[in-house]
């Protein structure tokens, strides 16, 4: 950072404190934006597939491209917001976010859609990290950043949750690319209002940006993902298991030449922290077990309890709510307290919430499921919270942009492990139940597939024929919904323990 930006900076932070929090609406616009993106893509999928008629293998590559992306892409563009500057990276993110978002609704063939979704990826992997980086340029006074991290994952927890209630509405009353064009007007806010309040920082002796390591980054996330997400869906095969090698490979060449560069994309010596590292750890096993059960929730309601997207959607507010009202005071508990006191006790109590939905059934009503959802909610908003305060204060200002994809990079990479192996045992479970004998043998291969695929087949049966079929599969479904979430409640117990161990002694700063 210049000594002008420096400057600037600290006269922003010192400005009256409604200059913070206004800056902060912007921040919160952004990740927003995000989120609510990442959410509705399965919602308009069934739509535009009857639209654009994609192949099988393009209609995965529209569902994953953008997480590929994001994830391949959020250290390179942390380490860029360092170098150029987090304002005016986040600001031309947003730009592109919204002519994405507008060519996405526009898509007139299947290889146009996925275009697009992949350049909302790259757009939306500008935006996570300087989001979090600004907030720790912005907020000096460490309980007054504790709280703008909370506000910040809120929105977080709230776009997510956001995401299918909107795209629920908007497909019940408009076109698929509907769902899309509703970021067009957020940017349309966000930009100017982000030139007028945001300051903008960046790191003063940033070094080259190393390219050979932006494409180490990229191709190492992109093929460990797609490895993780192939051995899901088709289960594990020699192309898989050589993008497995591939991605290991590159993100090990990564991370040896980091250690080699005078300016590193990542500094490695992050991890040397044990509160840095821990934090890390603690986010990505946080988002590993609620990722994959969230997934089958999902289908859960829609499909065994036949709920329509905006009612499922719905259900899901209660987590929402939790991790909002938790986010908002996990500074206050992380000092009372202690660092590892709330980690561990957000971990556990995530643990319990999922223990509870082992019991889940198709007669489930929202009254017993949402006490367990919301108790999910506060648990994982009060870990997000204050592990990312501890991945803030744990590094120089002037990496923090870096330190936060860092942070992004395990979210990313939990949610693709999460749906990984949580999948893996609810597809295990789920293709053992019998069909009963009077059924066609292509309608019996098209329901062990998939719960959907079951759904599907029977509609071509007769009544007598296809009740108990969809009988047999949804009781299966149950069967595997059930046991994935007493493994989840077992990686967070898990979690919870290390934790304790790990981020002893760490603690939040505290105003000087």
């Amino acid at each position: 950072m210049t000594s002008t930006d420096q400057r600037a900076v600290d006269a922003h932070a010192e400005r009256r404190p409604v200059a913070r929090w206004l800056a902060l609406t912007v921040l919160v616009l952004a990740v927003v934006l995000v989120t609510v993106d990442a959410t509705v893509i399965g919602l308009a999928t069934p739509f535009l597939s009857e639209d654009l008629k994609p192949s099988s293998t393009q209609l995965l590559w529209i569902g994953d491209i953008y997480s590929f992306v994001i994830a391949g892409l959020l250290v390179s563009m942390g380490s860029l917001g360092d170098r150029i500057g987090r304002k005016k990276l986040l600001l031309t993110g947003a730009v592109a976010f919204g002519a994405a978002s507008a060519l996405t609704a526009y898509a007139t063939s299947p290889e146009m859609m996925i275009a697009a979704r992949a350049l909302l990826g790259v757009a939306g992997a500008t935006l996570m990290p300087s989001t979090l980086a600004l907030i720790r340029n912005v907020f000096h006074d460490p309980k007054e950043r504790s709280l703008a991290i909370g506000i910040w994952s809120a929105a977080a927890s709230a776009g997510t949750a956001l995401g299918p209630v909107v795209g629920g509405f908007l497909l019940e009353h408009f076109w698929w690319g509907s769902v899309f064009l509703i970021n067009v007007p957020v940017v349309v806010l966000l930009v100017p209002a982000g030139i007028k309040l945001l300051p903008e920082s960046r790191d003063p002796n940033p070094g080259p940006w190393d390219l050979p390591s932006v494409g180490l980054s990229l191709v190492g996330m992109v093929a460990i993902v797609y490895a993780i997400k192939e051995t899901v869906a088709y289960g594990w095969d020699w192309d898989i298991a050589a993008a497995a090698v591939l991605g290991v490979a590159a993100l090990f060449w990564f991370a040896r030449r980091q250690l080699t560069l005078k300016s590193p994309l990542l500094d490695m010596r992050l991890f040397h922290h044990r509160g840095f590292s821990g934090a890390i750890l603690a986010s990505l096993l946080t988002i590993l077990g609620l990722s994959g059960l969230v997934f089958f929730l999902s289908q859960f309601l829609q499909l065994v309890q036949q709920r329509s997207t905006l009612q499922a959607g719905l259900f899901e507010v209660p987590a929402a709510i939790g991790s909002v009202i938790s986010g908002l005071v996990a500074g206050v508990i992380a000092r009372r307290t202690s660092v590892r006191g709330a980690v561990a006790g957000g971990l556990a109590a995530s643990g319990l919430a999922l223990a509870a939905c082992m019991v889940v059934n198709e007669g489930t009503g929202v009254f017993s499921l949402a006490p367990a959802l919301f108790l999910a909610g506060l648990g994982t908003g009060l870990t997000f919270t204050v592990t990312s305060d501890v991945v803030l204060s744990s590094v120089p200002k002037d990496q923090a942009g870096a330190a936060s994809a860092v942070s992004e990079t395990a979210y990313e990479l939990g949610a693709a492990l999460g749906i990984a192996l949580l999948g893996s045992i609810v597809t295990g479970v789920y293709r053992g139940f019998a069909a009963p004998p009077d059924v066609p043998a292509s309608v019996a291969d098209a329901a062990h597939d998939s719960l959907g695929g079951a759904v599907e087949a029977a509609a071509t049966l007769p009544q007598d024929q296809a009740a108990p079929i969809l009988a047999a599969a949804r009781d299966a479904f149950t069967d595997g919904f059930q046991v994935a979430a007493g493994a989840s409640a077992g990686v967070f117990f898990a979690a919870a323990l290390t934790m304790w161990f790990m981020l002893r002694g760490q603690k939040l700063e505290h105003s000087e």
